[in-house]
């Protein structure tokens, strides 16, 4: 008999999880897996491309349905999880639908975050999470339209530039000094500052949002020191919270997120949570990386392998509308430590390393990236650097020469 698997959501970090069940022990479980969207899994990064125009539904699409029916996956789409039973090992799934299990995994992702604010209830404001809402930005996003998006985190800057590219007027507001402040410093954010311009984004930082205003549907932005910008779409991206309702109505240890171990086992030794509703040692991680190597552990944990999670050193390799950027560890100076700086502002080129002991601590690069992969192994291992390191990783390595004849 196979023990029945339910995996609740069929998101990025669940469907890695059912790639790497499936390539493990692909007769162990009786799987299904139960979707809130109305499609299976997509790629989330793309949302931006999507909104552009750059690309099409069908290329953020993972896999096909017959992809789940080959792999004796049932999917379920388009059905929202409305409670656990744990004492029963069962699922509701919309008003009738109940699904019993063995094991049960959660990843339910994250919720957008909306400011209390007065009026961001009114029709015309809207979140980027997903296709629906990518789909209601299309639909206010007409030529000569005048959008803001409220956030200057990457997804605010992808939704700024793939409004801009559509013909809008794009306003883009930062509460903050500076753009992405948790990935760059200020001469790398304004690097990024500069290039949001070029591509016809406003920007405006330490803009606080008071109150969105409008008489039955969106009409301007209320700043805190008074200004009033006109809009006729109000985007917010302001972060998420992981979405936790669920397994706190079923009584499972929630913190900041679920609370699972190295395992990835919650306080329920049949349930397991996985990517961004998931907190590990007091961390919950809103990036692909973290939530790819928790998928990795839970398969290989399920399929009866040896497999610990110790949590992810957190890097951040994008692409901000075309530009490179990477940024792992420190971003700022710590105490007794030094940074070693190369800015060219008109290319559109910033590297920094932050040095301590001859250990690198962390890095920021814009514009280009090449060595990423080699400062993200020295920061996770803490070796020393050779004497040549510094001149290489700041320019790139020389080029082998060829063997004389």
């Amino acid at each position: 008999m196979q023990d029945r698997l339910v995996v609740v959501g069929n998101g990025m970090a669940s469907l890695r999880f059912l790639e790497r069940l499936t390539e493990r022990a692909p007769d162990r479980y009786a799987v299904t897996v139960v979707g809130a969207e109305p499609v299976a899994a997509y790629n989330r990064v793309l949302l931006s491309s999507l909104l552009g125009g750059e690309v099409d539904e069908a290329a953020c699409r993972f896999r096909g349905l017959d992809w789940y029916a080959d792999h004796g996956i049932t999917l379920v789409t388009g059905a929202p999880v409305t409670a656990i039973d744990r004492a029963e090992r069962s699922i509701r799934v919309g008003e009738g639908l109940v699904l019993d299990y063995d094991k049960l995994v959660l990843a339910v992702g994250s919720v957008p975050i909306r400011l209390p604010k007065p009026g961001m209830d009114l029709p015309g404001v809207v979140a980027f999470r997903d296709l629906a809402d990518v789909a209601a930005i299309r639909r206010n996003a007409v030529p000569g339209a005048r959008a803001i998006v409220v956030g200057g985190g990457l997804l605010g800057l992808e939704a700024a530039v793939g409004l801009a590219r559509r013909g809008v007027d794009t306003t883009l507001l930062h509460v903050m000094d500076r753009l992405m402040e948790r990935q760059l410093d200020h001469a790398a954010a304004e690097v990024v500052k500069r290039a949001m311009e070029a591509r016809g984004v406003r920007v405006l930082l330490e803009a606080d949002t008071a109150a969105i205003e409008g008489d039955g549907r969106v009409e301007a932005v209320r700043l805190a020191d008074g200004r009033v910008l006109p809009a006729d779409l109000v985007v917010m991206s302001v972060g998420v919270r992981p979405s936790t309702a669920l397994a706190a109505a079923a009584g499972l240890a929630i913190g900041r997120g679920i609370r699972v171990d190295d395992r990835m086992t919650t306080s329920d030794p049949a349930v397991f949570a996985l990517g961004e509703c998931a907190e590990h040692r007091g961390m919950t991680y809103g990036l692909v990386e973290p939530a790819y190597e928790q998928a990795e552990v839970l398969a290989r944990h399920l399929c009866g392998e040896e497999a610990a999670y110790a949590g992810t050193a957190l890097s951040t390799s994008l692409k901000v509308s075309g530009l490179p950027v990477f940024s792992a560890g420190a971003v700022d100076v710590p105490e007794g430590a030094e940074a070693v700086i190369w800015s060219d502002p008109a290319a559109g080129l910033y590297r920094k390393l932050v040095i301590a002991e001859d250990r690198l601590l962390g890095a920021v690069f814009v514009g280009d990236v090449a060595e990423q992969g080699w400062c993200k192994t020295l920061i996770r291992s803490g070796d020393r650097l050779a004497r040549t390191d510094r001149d290489d990783l700041m320019f790139g390595r020389p080029a082998p020469q060829p063997l004389a004849a």
